[in-house]
């Protein structure tokens, strides 16, 4: 792959609009809304809830975010005009964690190759004067894309729980420090963390500005962290979402993608007999 994981404002500027798709992922309850009232010129709204998880009666089978049928997906790409040959830039509100990061991994892991992240979001677009619109924006039908299966690598409850027992992969929780701690849990229903994972939040991934660090900060950075560990990695966060903020920015670093436990602690601290570790 050719494509780098992330692009500037700058260089989005200066994309040909062939067979260029801008996705609006910004998630929350006024997402939507929001999404109406401001977005960038010609970008199609992408749901986290609706489009990018399949969300299901009980989350301590699959977490909060479990992915979508396959099917399912293809056919949403499908509504939002997106092809093989499809360039995308896709943005949201908090550098990528919101759910941008997801987007770029879902779309990778459906065999598109030219999807790259908006470094510093819409706040970043605002500042270097891109063209904004508002309401809906139409979008023309494309052919359906094949797909049989997710074409990157991910982890079930019972795959993190094995690695972690044989010392086989590094499991990195990629939430905030003082939910891995167990001080407080503002989302799932338990604080604390899988036992043997270790912390390694995805803000660490930004600068002071909220843009993604140079890839070669980010590969010395992330090399020193898991020296001594073992190779293969697992990343999680609450439902998902976030971890793969953490997932594309190792790709942006130059080293290979790793595993995503998609049910991540929303699935591990509802799920009756698992252990919850605490650092308070």
């Amino acid at each position: 792959m050719t494509t780098t994981p992330i692009i500037s404002v700058s260089e989005l500027k200066k994309l040909p609009t062939e067979n260029l798709i801008i996705l609006d992922a910004r998630a929350g309850k006024d997402a939507e809304q929001a999404y109406l009232e401001k977005h960038l010129k010609g970008a199609r709204f992408i749901s986290l809830e609706t489009h990018m998880a399949e969300i299901g009666e009980n989350a301590a089978f699959g977490g909060r975010h479990p992915l979508p049928p396959v099917e399912k997906f293809a056919e949403i790409l499908s509504d939002l005009g997106i092809a093989n040959d499809s360039q995308i830039v896709v943005y949201d509100d908090k550098s990528g964690a919101n759910a941008a990061a997801r987007a770029w991994w879902m779309l990778r892991a459906f065999g598109l190759e030219k999807v790259q992240v908006l470094d510093g979001g819409i706040q970043a677009a605002e500042r270097e004067g891109a063209a904004f619109s508002s309401g809906e924006e139409t979008a023309e039908k494309a052919s359906r894309i094949k797909k049989e299966s997710w074409g990157l690598p991910v982890s079930t409850l019972e795959a993190v729980e094995n690695e972690l027992k044989n010392n086989s992969s590094t499991v990195v929780d990629v939430r905030d420090a003082y939910r891995y701690r167990g001080e407080s849990e503002p989302i799932d229903w338990v604080a604390g963390h899988i036992p043997g994972a270790i912390n390694i939040p995805f803000s660490e991934n930004l600068d002071e500005n909220g843009n993604f660090l140079k890839p070669d900060v980010l590969k010395e950075k992330y090399t020193q962290l898991l020296k001594n560990k073992p190779e293969s990695l697992i990343i999680h966060c609450g439902s998902g979402v976030t971890a793969c903020h953490t997932i594309l920015a190792l790709d942006y670093a130059g080293l290979t993608i790793p595993n995503l436990y998609v049910g991540s602690w929303s699935e591990w601290s509802r799920r009756e007999g698992k252990e919850i570790a605490k650092e308070i």
